[in-house]
């Protein structure tokens, strides 16, 4: 068969470049296993052509398309993203299509649950929802086997999928035609052939041209409905596929059509949105033309300033919890407005307050005000959030703080500073924690007070109760260890939240999550979990993930220190003082603790070996993502304990991901007999092959389990694990065919023998040796294997929370 005896990955990676090769499929999309996009980017995005599910082995039609679609169903991706013209489903031999608008009102059914776990194939909403589509699937699926079907397959997929074009318009409404405009600024205003300095000395601005092409039909041109006047009180109005002044007093002045250049680049992008606006809205937005101010004050040197595509987003989760009105029912304030960015895009400007510790900040936000910024002067204030007293606000913002129902109407909406004392070279950050704030909260902050935002969100949680908090900032508040005792402190719930890359925010390094929470502070709950909706740096949904608080006691730390020894050490297992990804790069097996700076971890003995085999599987096994980065490891449930194929696998996987070097100490390491691999000499120790085969006595081990399990016979290992120690043994047996080798060498070693080190000391990447290469490059690949199938068993014994 065609991809048979090949894993899930290498499956997907064949199957995009056999049959979509003029395509991305590259694209990531929440836990959906295949896309398909345009290979085409741009500004106004991509319409997704196709969602597939992908197995290695050879399933029912029917039951893939069912795993898909529950996968689909419990992100609700199809809310967040453009669904696509089709969805997929395949496998070794044979791939089948069916029209997505085929089977999307699955996706809408009353009283579902789309919670349970889709690859379950047996609960009773995988065998309702496969009844539902069983007999769409007959009908409307194209199903091909790729050797038999080659031709009709390529032509399926020239003729529909290239040509699918599904992509649902945006509706323009009073909540993104501000957002919409400032993308219009970057696309279309360049391309429009007009002296802007002339028009603005007559009063007419880009935002008049923004306008004339909102209020056309959906097709371009300047008909509208009968009962349409709007277009009548317009500036400049959109005519013979240009621009014509219509203002009275100066249409003369401009009387020929101002054109379009790159009319194509002009199409493209009103193809993503439904023109005219909302009925309802087009006075709305006729009557706040004002708001239509140009982004022309820029980030200045040293500010932080918050993406727009953040922005935006931001403002939609408001609108989506709070209602279209909301900006006209509550008040807002920004307490760490900075140049004011993140106020960009409100329409209720005797509702907003916006202050910032530098007056030079003010000074900007007054400057925009005089061209035309939704903000009034006297809302805009200098004020030291963190020090100054509250009775330096504005009167009419005190009056909404000490009145109990107004409070509960104000909404803080920051993106307060990510400064940290301990911040790794980075100037001018020593003493920012050194704050009035964080002198009155210090026993409440603990460690976290070194974090600039979590003083922020103290003050305003103790002084300013019942209101709402819209806020930006890391993940630590949600699930950082240093940060329990706030959290137990500021008892509110989170009603939405997204996350997104913090490399995507100006002046914020790293790969790991910001999120953007909507805090309820009138119900009082300690945060233990919520759903985050996650966005790529694009800006695309991308899928959901559980977050969770955990206590200490629940640590994964605390769970690997209870199998401590204290004799009989075989190495030692460094870096047990972090318990999420971002610490996972300290995690070592080395030969002994003198070897680290700062050594914090446990020995290694026959008594312990397995469970920090486990211990260092789950946290080397899943490669660590922005997404990720502040997910915590914790005390697993007890079924671990009885999965003896989980443990094998684990010291497998183990002992060919060391730092044991041979120089450091005798190397009891080597999981091979010297018959096994044509050594050259005995090794110093057989330790490794004794333990595996049942010959080193661990009567311990029980009362560690708590299980009865007899350690005193010969492990049985899974194939995969088998395929690792096939691959290692070739290799030891071409590395132990060299002239003077190092006979008790460790793998560590025998790399550092074929790949050398260069002129800095580090370990080169690859060899010249051709062979060598082949056979280390299989042994990853088995690892690999063995990784997937260790990485389920993760999450079914809750080291990590899904």
């Amino acid at each position: 068969m065609k991809y048979k005896n090949i894993r899930e990955e290498e499956l997907k990676n064949k199957v995009g470049a056999d049959w979509f090769k003029q395509f991305d499929t590259t694209e990531i999309l929440g836990n959906i296993d295949f896309t398909v996009f345009p290979k085409q980017d741009s500004l106004f995005g991509r319409t997704p052509l196709l969602w597939a599910e992908a197995k290695t082995g050879n399933f029912d039609i029917p039951t893939m398309f069912v795993q898909l679609i529950l996968t689909i169903g419990k992100a609700r991706t199809f809310d967040k993203t453009l669904p696509p013209a089709f969805l997929g489903a395949f496998d070794f031999k044979k791939i089948a299509f069916v029209d997505y608008v085929n089977i999307q009102d699955i996706f809408y059914l009353n009283d579902f649950n789309w919670n349970v776990t889709p690859s379950n194939h047996e609960t009773k909403e995988f065998q309702l929802i496969k009844e539902r589509i069983e007999a769409v699937l007959k009908s409307k699926t194209y199903v091909f086997d790729y050797q038999k079907d080659e031709k009709l397959l390529n032509t399926f997929i020239k003729n529909n999928v290239a040509k699918a074009t599904t992509k649902s318009k945006i509706k323009i409404d009073k909540n993104n035609f501000i957002p919409i405009y400032l993308r219009w600024i970057e696309i279309v205003k360049p391309i429009i052939e007009v002296n802007w300095e002339d028009l603005k000395k007559a009063n007419i601005f880009d935002s008049d041209f923004y306008l004339a092409d909102i209020f056309v039909d959906d097709k371009g041109t300047e008909t509208l409905d009968d009962d349409f006047t709007i277009r009548d009180g317009l500036f400049v109005v959109f005519q013979n596929q240009g621009y014509k002044i219509a203002k009275e007093n100066i249409k003369q002045m401009f009387d020929a059509t101002i054109n379009i250049r790159h009319k194509d680049a002009y199409s493209q992008f009103w193809k993503l949105y439904k023109r005219p606006p909302i009925k309802e809205f087009q006075d709305y937005i006729i009557e706040r033309r004002d708001l239509l101010a140009p982004q022309d004050i820029r980030e200045r040197k040293g500010a932080f300033f918050t993406p727009r595509i953040w922005v935006e987003l931001s403002q939609k989760y408001l609108t989506d919890y709070l209602g279209e009105d909301w900006q006209d029912d509550y008040y807002i304030w920004d307490c760490a407005a900075g140049t004011g960015n993140l106020l960009a895009g409100l329409t209720n400007k005797y509702n907003i307050y916006a202050s910032t510790l530098d007056q030079a900040d003010i000074n900007v936000m007054h400057e925009r005000i005089d061209h035309g910024a939704n903000l009034l002067k006297n809302h805009v204030f200098q004020f030291d959030f963190l020090n100054d007293d509250f009775t330096k606000l504005p009167e009419s913002l005190r009056d909404i703080i000490n009145d109990e129902e107004k409070r509960k109407k104000l909404i803080i909406y920051i993106n307060p500073p990510y400064a940290e004392v301990s911040s790794v070279g980075e100037k001018g950050k020593a003493g920012v924690n050194q704050s009035k704030t964080h002198t009155k909260y210090n026993e409440i902050l603990g460690t976290a007070g070194r974090e600039i935002y979590a003083q922020f969100l103290i003050r305003i949680y103790a002084e300013i109760p019942d209101v709402l908090i819209a806020e930006f900032s890391k993940l630590k508040l949600l699930q950082g260890s240093a940060f329990i005792s706030l959290r137990n402190f500021l008892r509110a719930k989170v009603e939405k939240m997204f996350i997104a890359p913090a490399y995507t925010f100006d002046n914020v390094k790293g790969k790991f999550p910001i999120g953007f929470k909507i805090w309820n502070t009138q119900i009082k709950e300690v945060f233990s979990s919520a759903s985050t909706d996650i966005y790529n740096e694009k800006g695309d949904f991308i899928g959901t993930k559980g977050l969770y608080s955990i206590g200490k006691s629940y640590y994964i730390n605390k769970w690997i220190s209870s199998f401590k020894v204290n004799d009989g050490f075989i190495g030692f297992l460094a870096g047990t003082n972090g318990n999420d990804f971002q610490q996972n790069g300290i995690v070592y097996i080395l030969n002994k603790k003198e070897q680290m700076a700062n050594p914090r971890g446990m020995w290694i003995s026959s008594l312990n070996l397995i469970p920090v085999s486990i211990y260092y599987s789950v946290r080397k096994c899943l490669d660590q993502t922005w997404i990720n980065d502040r997910d915590q490891f914790v005390v697993p449930n007890s079924n671990w304990s009885q999965d003896f194929e989980f443990h094998n696998d684990c010291l497998c996987y183990t002992i060919f991901n060391t730092n044991i070097q041979e120089k450091f100490g005798l190397n009891h390491w080597i999981p091979f007999t010297e018959q096994e691999v044509n050594a050259q000499n005995r090794f110093e120790s057989n330790f490794m092959t004794d333990f595996i085969n049942g010959k080193i006595k661990t009567e311990n081990e029980t009362n560690l389990f708590g299980v009865k399990e007899n350690q005193n016979e010969k492990r049985e290992f899974s194939e995969e694990a088998k395929s690792v120690f096939d691959a290692g043994r070739e290799l030891w047996k071409y590395y132990h065919s060299k002239p003077n080798v190092n006979v008790n060498a460790s793998l560590y070693d025998i790399r550092e023998y074929f790949q050398g080190r260069n002129d800095k000391g580090r370990m080169n990447s690859k060899s010249d040796d051709e062979r060598y290469m082949e056979l280390i490059g299989e042994l990853r690949n088995k690892l690999d294997f063995l990784a997937d199938k260790i990485k389920p068993k993760i999450y079914e014994y809750e080291f990590l929370k899904e």
